[in-house]
């Protein structure tokens, strides 16, 4: 039985036109006054129902062929929905500049604020180092001629990451601060982007960092958009997310996640 929409928001006007599958569990307390088309035809609702069923396709998505959702629980999830404002939850380890939670329009999400101009990020989950995803929701805008840098990271502060350089119109696999691969994107200022960076083996001394990007209402590309491999065993450590916020504008971050990768 799909579970009731909050009585605040969008009650009398959302049209959602099927179940959502039992364990996804309950949509939102709390949503926006906003109305958009609902991803993967569940027909109209709030842009914060929009992002939920979002990320519940996304985790179904990851799952490998055959095993049922309570046979691939995330390894860390967190949509801020529970947070305390003005502060950092206490699962976020690590951090590295100024993030608070904060609010917008009954979303909340995980902030960096536009100053200082430097690089930041702040850690979630456990410590692994293969066979891993991470992935989250990121906003950012851009100043004139100036742009943020933003992305997701595996294996803690040395590892491997995947990040948006809009000032080269890039799209970047590092591996620690070396950039290993970079493909050419399109970054949209002030829209949420979605990112996915995971790590996979593929045999013994051999593994492949795989990437790929999509903005928010698409949905998510079945290919990678950017990949690479290495014969250097990855460093473990937690997931990731980081900024500079170049552009003197606040870096927003969101759904964030971390679980098995999955095998394509």
């Amino acid at each position: 039985m799909m579970a009731a929409l909050a009585v605040s928001v969008t009650m009398m006007t959302a049209q959602v036109k099927k179940d959502f599958p039992a364990h996804w569990g309950n949509p939102p307390e709390i949503q926006t006054q906003d109305y958009v088309e609902l991803p993967a035809g569940y027909g109209k609702g709030s842009s914060t129902l929009k992002h939920w069923i979002n990320a519940n396709l996304t985790k179904d998505k990851a799952r490998p062929a055959g095993e049922s959702p309570a046979q691939t629980p995330p390894l860390y999830t967190n949509n801020f929905e529970q947070a305390k404002p003005g502060e950092l939850p206490e699962d976020l380890k690590f951090a590295n500049g100024e993030f608070a939670v904060s609010a917008d329009g009954g979303n909340k999400f995980l902030e960096l604020p536009g100053a200082p101009l430097e690089s930041f990020s702040v850690q979630f989950g456990p410590a692994e180092s293969e066979n891993v995803a991470v992935s989250a929701r990121i906003y950012g805008t851009a100043r004139g001629r100036r742009y943020p840098t933003f992305g997701v990271g595996l294996g803690g502060v040395g590892g491997w990451k995947l990040q948006i350089a809009p000032a080269k119109k890039a799209l970047e696999l590092l591996d620690d601060q070396a950039v290993k691969v970079s493909v050419p994107y399109d970054w949209k200022s002030a829209e949420w982007t979605h990112l996915r960076l995971q790590v996979r083996k593929l045999q013994a001394g051999e593994w492949k960092i795989e990437g790929k990007v999509w903005r928010a209402g698409e949905d998510e590309p079945g290919a990678w958009t950017i990949t690479t491999e290495t014969d250097e065993e990855p460093v473990p450590g937690a997931a990731s997310v980081f900024g500079s916020p170049f552009a003197g504008t606040p870096i927003r971050y969101d759904d964030l996640m971390m679980e098995r990768a999955t095998a394509k």
